[in-house]
């Protein structure tokens, strides 16, 4: 009998300004995998970086041990990577950035790393999206060593530009427990599933 069962990462989703509304695509994605948690911060028409990033680890802490992979939006996304750079240590373990925030509109780019991130990571931008340029969005993926995707001509990737379900945003939570539970599977399991493909 295993006396450390395997758990799935649970689901973060990280909010930006003025949080995500009941048609946002983050509440559908939260809606769609029951342990999944939200960042409620205390003022979300405030956009204060350390504070929010702050609020990532309370949440994580108040739900207790455990591995975590977190989908953040706008500003929200920004508090994340700001998170992931004060906590060697933080249970996230994949993040997913849904059209950033452009830093240089609230002077904190010099307060965000200009490095590989240190757990693996995608970015989602737009080809219009008000709140940063697709360009400055490609440099910021480089920097962090992420993923780039560019969905063309969606506006902010939100409620007002037509997104509601997101399922590209689903696929790639399910992606994420996947790619976490082949990490914890033992090394005979894998030999027994390459034999048996063979």
């Amino acid at each position: 009998m295993l006396s450390n069962p395997y758990r799935s990462p649970r689901l973060l989703i990280v909010p930006g300004l003025h949080d995500s509304g009941h048609g946002h695509w983050q509440t559908w994605l939260q809606q769609q995998f029951r342990d999944s948690r939200r960042v409620q911060q205390r003022d979300f028409s405030q956009p204060d970086l350390q504070r929010w990033a702050d609020r990532i680890k309370t949440t994580l802490d108040a739900a207790g041990p455990g591995e975590w992979i977190a989908v953040a939006h706008s500003f929200g996304a920004l508090a994340l990577v700001r998170h992931l750079a004060d906590h060697a240590d933080s249970p996230i373990r994949q993040v997913l950035l849904v059209a950033p925030a452009e830093p240089d509109r609230f002077g904190l780019a010099e307060s965000l790393p200009h490095h590989r991130l240190p757990v693996p990571s995608s970015l989602i931008a737009s080809q219009n999206d008000p709140w940063m340029s697709a360009a400055s969005a490609l440099r910021w993926a480089s920097r962090w060593g992420s993923n780039f995707s560019n969905l063309g001509a969606v506006g902010h990737i939100n409620t007002e530009s037509g997104f509601g379900p997101f399922p590209l945003a689903k696929r790639w939570v399910e992606a994420a427990k996947a790619r976490a539970a082949r990490e914890h599977r033992p090394s005979h399991a894998n030999f027994s599933e390459w034999s048996f493909a063979v």
